[in-house]
């Protein structure tokens, strides 16, 4: 009976290894999936987009062994009572403004700190954008107007298997995909829910199979078009987006900070908006961008490729905001130089070439999708402008 038992008890081990393993792997869904649900509830959001690395798979983008490049001061701007109201209103947690590369205003605000750093959300589009134009000029990429599936063959078959490089940098697949944040049941949700449970985010896009206009036809939102175009950067040189985008920008930037993106199941960057970064070192961004793609004395991104994917192109339907490769245009009264990178919640890299000013933002609003909302941002950080 002794040597049965102890025979027994040997083959529970393995059994009971398994079960912990598999309740392990069923635990980590779990958590990931309780953090999309509660990822912006009211009294978690400020702290979990200082935070997402903790909720979710990430990984590093090196900064490289180069010096942070500091920035001096000029005159500091004095907020009025307007600005006040304005940051409270829209729940901002970080403001950093530059001007003529100088840091001209810095704060941060419901206790978040100054070395948080904060998720991007669509913000990284416009990192993506200037590692395309890099890529491109180096011979990686051939062309704008090639077919993705020239780079993804996976995509073959799918909705974007006639759909060029071009088209998805402008959000112009014409792929149908719901951008609807406050519908649980919208693909965008149903791809954060693909995020957090671990699954495949190429998978995903491969699968999408419905168009709701051909290629080119018409500028529609879609998230999914950015994940394709990192689908692509990734096809045309064999390596990831973080090694990329650390070799080719980041390590030219004198970053503070290692930044870091989410990743899906398989380890593959959220690029369409997973990057975390801190404020001011979202600002150095925006600087090399404002500086027609040149930092610290070298040219980062070619000047021809800043200019042209910050300019509108897409066909955005009238009155709607102007979009270039992967950057903003607003519609109301445009004005020369002036483009902006946009995240959910209120996130921005507002750029005015003309003035030279760079602001970037941070922000935790819960009504960013109310009339009015997104309008009025730009007219107050315009209103900045004018008083540096």
């Amino acid at each position: 009976m002794k040597k049965y038992g102890k025979r027994a008890l040997r083959a529970l081990i393995p059994i009971t290894l398994v079960l912990r393993a598999v309740l392990l792997l069923r635990w980590n869904e779990l958590k990931r999936l309780l953090a999309v649900n509660t990822l912006f509830s009211a009294n978690r959001i400020i702290h979990n987009f200082s935070h997402m690395k903790h909720a979710f798979p990430h990984t590093p983008v090196s900064r490289g062994n180069g010096p942070v490049s500091n920035f001096s001061t000029t005159s500091r701007l004095a907020l009025t009572l307007e600005l006040e109201e304005w940051i409270a209103d829209r729940r901002v947690t970080a403001l950093v403004i530059l001007k003529e590369a100088k840091l001209a205003y810095e704060n941060y605000y419901l206790g978040t700190q100054p070395n948080d750093l904060r998720v991007s959300w669509s913000v990284a589009k416009s990192f993506l954008s200037a590692l395309t134009g890099i890529l491109l000029e180096e011979g990686a990429i051939g062309s704008l107007d090639d077919p993705v599936v020239k780079y993804v063959p996976i995509l073959k078959g799918s909705a974007y298997g006639q759909v060029s490089l071009r088209n998805v940098l402008q959000m112009s697949s014409g792929v149908l995909f719901d951008e609807e944040y406050r519908d649980k049941n919208s693909d965008i949700n149903r791809m954060g829910r693909e995020l957090a449970l671990g699954g495949a985010l190429d998978s995903f896009a491969a699968k999408l199979q419905d168009r709701s206009a051909e290629p080119g036809e018409v500028m529609q939102y879609v998230s999914i078009d950015t994940h394709v175009v990192g689908m692509v950067l990734r096809g045309a040189t064999g390596r990831s987006i973080p090694d990329l985008l650390s070799d080719k920008i980041i390590r030219y930037l004198g970053l503070e900070q290692a930044p870091y993106y989410i990743t899906d199941g398989e380890g593959v960057a959220f690029v369409l908006g997973g990057l975390n970064l801190t404020t001011r070192d979202y600002a150095r961004f925006g600087l090399m961008i404002q500086q027609d793609g040149e930092y610290g004395g070298k040219q980062i991104v070619p000047k021809s490729w800043v200019r042209s994917s910050t300019a509108a192109s897409a066909k955005t339907l009238p009155g709607e905001d102007s979009y270039g490769y992967q950057w903003w245009i607003a519609a109301n009264n445009p004005k020369e130089g002036e483009f902006f990178a946009r995240g959910v919640y209120g996130q921005y890299i507002y750029v005015d070439r003309t003035a030279k000013v760079v602001i970037a933002m941070n922000s935790a609003n819960r009504k960013f999708l109310d009339d009015g909302v997104g309008e009025g941002n730009i007219e107050v950080l315009r209103s900045i402008v004018e008083m540096l």
